[in-house]
């Protein structure tokens, strides 16, 4: 069963390319991005990481951090790694977990808890359900998840922008309308009076519905 957006993200203990983890302790107090692969040395998984890392500084600079997994050995993880730098001109510049046994994507619910194998004996297409994408709140709270087929690359931009909306969203009473991007417009949440908005919002807002009430940007 995969996971729900509201619930606690499960911890575990596991060997990544930089070292031993146990999952929760590693977040600390920051906010977190884990996203999985199905198979080292798959082609769109590769332009990911590649592309993960080169937008590393943008998560860093909003208190994210960022963990991979792929179901192969950290042997494996290092050995793709040379790969990625050739080839996509970045290599991964965060830890990369190992999942041999399949208990990891097991638990996030990428796999089927009687899924067969080892990840040795299972290809990419066995496991192509392992192409998730987990935004974790420094509670360790699930905020957001994706799954992407196997031939459909992730925009990591569109995550970085979900981030800002997930981060502003948590300070303020609001809410980013479709294509929203930082610094543009926002909407004030229902649970919100407007006696209490006008408290929040002294500068007004603008209301083409009584129940969408648009305002500027909180700081």
């Amino acid at each position: 069963m995969s996971i729900a957006i509201g619930a606690t993200a499960p911890d575990f203990q596991a060997l990544t390319t930089q070292g031993h983890i146990r999952f929760h302790e590693w977040i600390g107090k920051s906010w977190c991005v884990l996203f999985s692969h199905p198979k080292d040395f798959t082609p769109v998984c590769t332009t990911e990481l590649g592309a993960m890392a080169r937008l590393k500084p943008a998560f860093d600079k909003r208190g994210v951090k960022v963990i991979g997994l792929s179901v192969d050995p950290v042997a494996s993880h290092t050995r793709w790694a040379v790969d990625i730098a050739e080839t996509q001109g970045f290599a991964p510049n965060y830890p990369l977990i190992e999942d041999p046994d399949l208990t990891i994507a097991k638990l996030y619910g990428m796999l089927p808890a009687d899924a067969d194998g080892a990840a040795l004996v299972r290809t990419a297409k066995d496991n192509a359900t392992a192409r998730s994408v987990f935004v974790i709140n420094p509670d360790k709270t699930i905020m957001l998840t994706l799954t992407y087929p196997m031939t459909t690359g992730r925009d990591f931009n569109e995550i970085l922008r979900v981030v800002d909306s997930l981060q502003l969203t948590a300070r303020h009473q609001v809410a980013t309308p479709a294509n929203w991007r930082q610094g543009e417009d926002v909407i004030i949440v229902p649970a919100v009076s407007d006696a209490e908005a006008r408290e929040k919002f002294p500068a007004g807002w603008t209301a083409p519905r009584p129940y969408l009430r648009i305002v500027a940007q909180p700081r």
